[in-house]
């Protein structure tokens, strides 16, 4: 473990929190791929030789604050994502489950079959494939001080918000505005009554279910590298990024 691990640890132990409390993921790769332009999901196509699902697999696997790991896939998919995890060495996949209607109803499917002993839950988005264990690791941490944490990232660009008719409303102040990613990690019990609130299934990420029952969630900033896979273009993005990971190895 390196002394900045090591250190966290003792920080969560003395603020008398548990530093490694089982922790499931719930890997949602149930999407149909439509702006990717291609009849196979975009969870399969291949960076440097290996495909994106199974990049994102890895880091989850080699995380050592995940205990399980649920995917959630389209009917179509459920096989080949078994195929996958053992190519690959997955020992923490427990099972792949059948994905809903909205990214919403599919996370919910995934949460419901989470070993009954679990107390957190990382969801992360399957095309989601270049986070990093030591990543995984910042997010689960402050989720467990704060018992709710995403990934995000710091804007660079000036932020204007619209008028009704297109022009220009005001100035956003860019120091408050963070981009959401995944993971997005939360006490198992939290979101459990967080679900039973909330049954609106056209929010688009976790977070808006906590932001609906009033708990803060703790931004975690994991850089810009941590992009989802989306069009043919991030495929080319996300290859230059993992070269330059190459070389600084």
């Amino acid at each position: 473990m390196a002394f900045a691990e090591f250190a966290a640890d003792v920080v969560l132990t003395l603020g008398g929190k548990d530093p490694s409390p089982r922790t499931a993921a719930i890997i949602v790769a149930a999407g149909s791929s439509t702006r990717m332009g291609t009849t196979l999901s975009k969870q399969f196509l291949e960076l440097n030789g290996i495909p994106v699902l199974a990049h994102t697999l890895r880091a989850f696997q080699a995380s050592r604050y995940i205990d399980e790991i649920i995917v959630v896939a389209r009917v179509e998919d459920m096989e080949a994502v078994q195929r996958l995890a053992v190519t690959y060495g997955i020992t923490k996949f427990s099972q792949v489950v059948r994905g809903g209607d909205t990214r919403a109803a599919s996370v919910r499917r995934g949460f419901r079959k989470i070993h009954p002993k679990t107390r957190f839950v990382a969801i992360h988005d399957g095309a989601r494939c270049l986070i990093t264990p030591q990543q995984i690791a910042k997010v689960c941490r402050m989720a467990y001080r704060h018992h709710a944490a995403t990934a995000a990232c710091t804007v660079s660009d000036t932020v204007k918000t619209a008028n009704p008719r297109g022009f220009i409303a005001t100035t956003v102040d860019r120091d408050k505005v963070f981009l959401a990613q995944t993971p997005q990690v939360f006490h198992a019990d939290l979101y459990r009554a967080a679900l039973a609130h909330v049954t609106d299934d056209r929010i688009t990420d976790d977070n808006q279910l906590m932001e609906r029952v009033k708990h803060p969630v703790k931004l975690v900033d994991c850089g810009k590298e941590n992009i989802k896979i989306t069009t043919p273009d991030d495929i080319e993005m996300a290859e230059f990024i993992l070269s330059k990971r190459e070389v600084r190895k």
